[in-house]
């Protein structure tokens, strides 16, 4: 028995030492696999074709539409009371299948609460789209139930999250620095899906969701080796979609830290045995620091005044270099890079082959009604771009701030925002429901 631990450790270590190179490689690859896609030519088309904007769903009857929204409700409720009242971790084992099946491969991963960001978005500043309330309630709901009791989205309800949490074999924890470097990725994600939604640009979490291609078995076969890749690299990075590119688990993270009830490690007093110190594989549990010897009270408060200080400066600095990258994230519009690819063409004297191009020459459009929307998108993103911006940096700055607020505890406690309500540390509690 001895021996076999000593095994896994070992095991553990030497795979802790190699998991940065493999998440370098999976970054890699993925950047390969999107380059790959828009290489190769698209289809033919026939003539009068009008490139698509956005990647909406096929709509269902009103009335399946409100039953998925109560077998959400339903989800939520049943995952909530497991994790929280009945601590049962092959409960929400059994949530995580149910909902792969019927939110993932029978509803083909649509309408989800992640992509529901971007119809919010797009609603709220554009007055001729009406979000579907069916789409705004699958995006309120699990916010409000993240108030209430924390991530119980993400513990069994999330499809992407749920294909995730049942390949997770050997988890091993990455370096810290890894760790908060790949953690800022959701936010950038978000950032760019608000503006290219609300520009009315492109669905860019639709377009590039790993598992939609799973869920439908049609999707482009880069997108689907991609998803491969994350499972793969899932099986010892837990949740890998999840923690360093779920746009949506950034607004269940802010949600979380305010729950009214949230799972708990143990479901009596600690007694801080620290049992469960190192079985978390999301890095969510904070440790007592009751015997830990803290620093002089004078320190973190100059570490604070000075990152309080700092926000603003993050946050111009976050707008002019958005501003600045406005007209390059404009050519996401599908209508400005059409008008530039004209543009060129007509420059260089070298007749395209764009089949985008050629349809557009045998639409009846004419160019100045194509360039002056490409100006009108244009500005639109140097108007919209440095909100995201500030967004960024308003939220670096929030981040190091958190990092100089220490309060004391006494016992073993899961970090609201991160965890995932898993229940993977129940079983690492000695102390049992009675």
């Amino acid at each position: 028995m001895v021996d076999r631990l000593f095994q896994k450790r070992e095991f553990q270590i030497r795979m802790k030492k190699t998991l940065p190179y493999i998440i370098f490689v999976l970054l890699l690859c993925w950047h390969a696999v999107l380059f790959a896609q828009d290489r190769f030519p698209r289809p033919e088309f026939e003539s009068g074709y009008v490139y698509a904007t956005n990647q909406m769903p096929l709509q269902r009857a009103p009335g399946w539409e409100y039953f998925d929204v109560a077998v959400l409700l339903g989800a939520l409720t049943l995952t909530t009371w497991l994790a929280l009242k009945k601590r049962s971790r092959q409960g929400l084992i059994w949530m995580s299948v149910f909902s792969l099946a019927y939110f993932g491969f029978y509803r083909e991963g649509c309408i989800c609460a992640v992509g529901s960001v971007q119809n919010v978005a797009l609603a709220l500043f554009n007055d001729g789209y009406t979000i579907p309330l069916s789409a705004l309630l699958f995006f309120m709901i699990p916010l409000l139930f993240a108030l209430a009791y924390g991530r119980v989205f993400c513990a069994g309800v999330c499809p992407l999250g749920a294909i995730q949490e049942l390949t997770g074999f050997q988890p091993v924890k990455l370096p810290k620095k890894i760790e908060a470097v790949l953690a800022s990725v959701p936010f950038i994600y978000l950032a760019l899906a608000v503006l290219f939604a609300s520009t009315d640009s492109q669905f860019i979490i639709c377009r590039y969701d790993p598992f939609i291609g799973i869920f439908r078995l049609d999707a482009p076969y880069t997108m689907i080796i991609f998803g491969i890749l994350l499972l793969l690299a899932g099986i010892f990075v837990n949740r890998p979609y999840c923690r360093y590119l779920c746009p949506y688990g950034v607004l269940l993270n802010v949600f979380s830290r305010f729950a009214g009830k949230h799972l708990t490690i143990t479901p009596a007093e600690c007694t801080n045995c620290r049992l469960c110190e190192e079985v978390c594989p999301y890095d969510a549990i904070i440790p007592s620091d009751s015997e830990l010897n803290r620093e002089e009270p004078a320190k973190p408060r100059k570490r604070f005044i000075l990152y309080f200080l700092l926000i603003p400066v993050f946050a111009v600095t976050g707008a002019a270099i958005f501003y600045t990258l406005a007209p390059s994230l404009a050519g996401v519009n599908s209508n400005v890079s059409l008008a530039r690819a004209i543009r060129s063409e007509k420059e260089s004297g070298i007749e395209s082959v764009s089949k985008a191009v050629i349809a557009f020459k045998e639409s009846g459009k004419t160019e100045a009604q194509l360039f002056a929307e490409e100006a009108t998108i244009t500005d639109r993103f140097r108007k919209s771009s440095p909100w995201a911006g500030v967004f960024l940096g308003i939220s670096l700055g929030i981040g190091m701030l958190s990092l100089t607020i220490r309060s004391k505890r006494i016992e073993y406690l899961p970090d609201q925002g991160k965890c995932y309500s898993c229940g993977r540390c129940f079983k690492y509690c000695p102390i049992k429901v009675q």
